[in-house]
């Protein structure tokens, strides 16, 4: 394994971290959970970056980067679940989508033993993901917390947004023969 797929496994320490910090979630737990978070999530960037740059993309890298990913989504989204903070259901179609391409990316006959990368799509439906649960995590304010919904909802949108373009991409213009 190389320096980018160590770094991606090394996003999963985060998890066990943020759910621990929101088992009593004071204020001060609460804001740590938010620090460990946005770090460990600031590491799906470099681990990218870091592959591309130093010419390590693999085919390991590229099916652990989304699956890590996805569990770091999900952990805090449950527990928000579980503190009432969000709608079970909404998590639910979120979890859903995640479910569907993981089982997609790795199904041979759809991939021909290639794992594609995540397209723009999936990866503003990341960065939308993470900020809205940096912003639910944390202890703010009224306003705060609904801007922080807003985000989650739009992240559910973008969710099965690039999910479905993921499963439907579109198909080059057929050439019009004259």
């Amino acid at each position: 394994m190389n320096l980018p797929t160590w770094i991606t496994i090394s996003r999963l320490l985060g998890v066990p971290i943020v759910l621990f910090a929101l088992l009593e979630p004071t204020d001060f737990r609460r804001w740590i959970s938010v620090v460990v978070f946005v770090v460990f999530a600031g590491t799906d960037w470099l681990d990218g970056y870091l592959a591309r740059k130093l010419n390590q993309v693999t085919e390991l890298g590229k099916f652990l980067d989304p699956l890590v990913d996805k569990l770091l989504v999900m952990a805090p989204l449950i527990a928000l679940v579980g503190l009432g903070e969000i709608p079970a259901w909404g998590v639910f179609l979120i979890l859903a989508r995640e479910l569907t391409i993981s089982g997609w990316r790795v199904n041979p006959v759809f991939q021909d033993g290639k794992v594609p990368g995540a397209g723009i799509w999936g990866k503003v439906k990341t960065v939308v993901q993470i900020t809205a649960i940096a912003l639910l995590l944390a202890p703010l304010g009224d306003l705060w917390q609904n801007i922080a919904l807003l985000l989650f909802w739009i992240a559910v949108v973008l969710t099965w947004i690039s999910g479905l373009l993921y499963l439907f991409p579109a198909s080059p213009k057929a050439s019009s023969k004259p």
